[in-house]
């Protein structure tokens, strides 16, 4: 006995918006719509009436379900968003360490790819780092700060010049405070990476 056979799942049709930005209703012409993955930032939407259209392909037959993707949210906010720039060169060795060679996860092609991928991303930590360290320990608290005639030319290192007698302004003092702007740095990559995994990653696909 032949088995009955089962109607296809529905085609799906993508719209998507310019960078001027409409709302799901307008994209769909219709009122009612419900979000199917996503969030208030970027996120798919469809129809009511077609949120279960996998569960009744019989009653869609040739015509495509349409579905909108609204991403107006990822160009409006603030200017803080531009800092999420700073974890470009971060994201580039994520792509890097999710690109690797398909192998056997325990294959030592896969092993070593992966160790480098990771001691890469690590080596941009501790460059970047670095460099707040040269620019805050080295140029202003040690070398701007101990010379009088940069530390007179720079208001706002008055209190660690070498020549003022403040509490400050011995070298250990003074490299304590400029060591700040490297804790600074750590923590903000931390926190927006915190953010973006939240965001954006912590939900299995």
């Amino acid at each position: 006995m032949a088995k009955p056979r089962t109607a296809p799942a529905p085609a799906l049709e993508l719209l998507v918006h310019g960078v001027g930005g409409v709302t799901p209703q307008q994209m769909l012409d219709d009122p009612r719509t419900t979000l199917v993955t996503g969030d208030a930032t970027a996120g798919i939407h469809r129809r009511t009436d077609d949120v279960d259209a996998e569960e009744r392909p019989g009653e869609y037959g040739d015509r495509p379900v349409p579905e909108a993707y609204c991403w107006s949210g990822l160009t409006s906010g603030n200017g803080a968003r531009a800092l999420w720039l700073i974890l470009l060169p971060f994201m580039i060795a994520n792509l890097a360490y999710w690109m690797r060679p398909a192998a056997p996860r325990r294959h030592r092609a896969q092993v070593v790819y992966s160790v480098l991928a990771r001691l890469l991303a690590l080596s941009l930590t501790v460059l970047l780092t670095a460099a707040a360290c040269e620019l805050a320990l080295d140029l202003v608290a040690w070398q701007c700060a101990g010379s009088p005639g940069c530390a007179d030319n720079t208001s706002w290192l008055s209190f660690l010049a070498a020549d003022s007698g403040g509490w400050w302004s011995t070298p250990g003092r003074r490299l304590v405070v400029a060591a700040l702007l490297p804790v600074a740095v750590t923590g903000l990559l931390w926190w927006l990476s915190h953010r973006t995994w939240s965001a954006y990653e912590s939900a299995s696909p």
